[in-house]
């Protein structure tokens, strides 16, 4: 049977394309693109998990490992185990080796040739240069929640503060918890992402000095009300306060924290 070009169409439609009528390339395209996607995703079962599946999964273990980090649960200078991680955090070899990457970066494990990778020690020097970085962003980032918070963000701070004044904090760890959200929120109420990234860096490594004295009470009360403060002064819009706040904050950290390193 001979067919006209409009004939031979429809048939090469029905036949490869599911029956798309020629008279709907809208609709042609569409199930065209379904078809497309659905390739994909028999792809992605079939050879491993999606990238997001896989970004997911490294993100996992960066804040899995991070924290045991800064907890000293691995110590410092302690050796990274890989084959540890992997049975201990059920993650693949992919998604630990690029945490551990980014972890090299933010100064919380080094890479040694031919020996492996290790925990970063810390120091009262660190302590210092850290503090030197913090005093300035930390209280840029004050006065930039201050000014640029949204109404979300002003909700979250304004429940902090609430927790902050109701709560009486007798165990160090809870208080750094709640201290670790307070910071974190104020980076992201800050409205710039470059400097949220620093900040939780810095922060980071802060964390895991506060750590090295947990045990010692370090400033309860002080950071208690300081983080009051804080958060009062940002829910005002008031920049300069925020900046002086989170300025004695930081300084006053740095000073309690060599203070017991050198008591030790």
């Amino acid at each position: 049977m001979r067919l006209t070009t409009h004939s031979r169409r429809c048939y090469v439609s029905r036949r490869y394309i599911g029956r798309i009528s020629v008279d709907d390339p809208a609709k042609g395209r569409a199930q065209r693109g379904l078809a497309s996607e659905a390739r994909v995703a028999r792809r992605s079962t079939a050879f491993g998990p999606s990238p997001e599946i896989a970004r997911s999964q490294g993100e996992e273990a960066y804040l899995r490992i991070r924290d045991r980090i800064v907890s000293l649960e691995m110590p410092p200078g302690s050796v990274v185990e890989e084959s540890r991680l992997r049975d201990e955090l059920d993650l693949g070899r992919t998604p630990i080796r690029e945490a551990l990457q980014r972890l090299a970066l933010e100064n919380l494990v080094r890479s040694v040739p031919h020996r492996g990778t290790f925990v970063t020690t810390v120091n009262i020097t660190d302590l210092a240069r850290i503090t030197e970085v913090r005093v300035v962003l930390e209280s840029r980032a004050a006065r930039l929640a201050a000014e640029r918070s949204s109404a979300r963000d002003r909700m979250a701070m304004a429940e902090l503060l609430e927790r902050l004044r109701s709560m009486r904090f007798t165990d160090q760890h809870e208080l750094m918890r709640l201290d670790q959200q307070i910071h974190r929120q104020i980076y992201r109420s800050a409205r710039n992402s470059f400097l949220e990234a620093t900040l939780d860096r810095y922060l980071n490594l802060s964390l895991r000095l506060w750590y090295l004295v947990i045990d010692h009470e370090v400033r309860l009360r002080e950071a208690v009300q300081e983080h009051i403060d804080l958060l009062e002064a940002i829910l005002a819009g008031d920049g300069d306060s925020a900046d002086q706040c989170m300025q004695r904050h930081v300084t006053g950290f740095e000073c309690e924290i060599r203070r017991v390193l050198l008591e030790r």
